[in-house]
């Protein structure tokens, strides 16, 4: 299996009222780096999943309008924790969207993606499918 990988951070505001959640129910921030790899069992005829240029900027769209964001303020997210796994398949949903429809330009090869969020040095989570 072939995989390209890219990367982008986030910066987010939210709270997390249950508590489960501790001294994290207020409001915190949290930035958030963000690894997004392709999977294909194929390369093109140019030797690449899919053009690194196109995943970045992809990506940077999918994120932008979390991106300073306090997320309890977001409309899409009401009645939901946005946990660093609710966030990972979030991205995943997106970024599955972007490559169905082609924006990729990978011509069907990309089967499998992974979203990673790394909240700190010391703790992550990830979200893995097939598309």
């Amino acid at each position: 299996m072939f995989a390209v990988e890219v990367r982008d951070h986030i910066m987010i505001a939210h709270s997390f009222p249950a508590e489960v959640f501790g001294p994290a129910q207020g409001v915190h921030g949290a930035t958030f780096t963000v690894d997004l790899a392709f999977y294909s069992k194929t390369i093109d005829q140019y030797g690449m999943v899919v053009d690194i240029g196109l995943a970045l900027e992809a990506l940077s769209d999918v994120l932008t309008p979390l991106k300073y964001k306090n997320l309890d303020d977001v409309p899409e997210f009401k009645g939901n924790f946005t946990t660093t796994e609710f966030l990972c398949h979030h991205i995943f949903e997106a970024m599955a969207a972007r490559v169905r429809a082609g924006d990729l330009n990978d011509k069907g090869r990309v089967k499998r993606l992974r979203v990673k969020l790394h909240e700190s040095h010391v703790a992550r989570a990830w979200f893995e499918g097939d598309i």
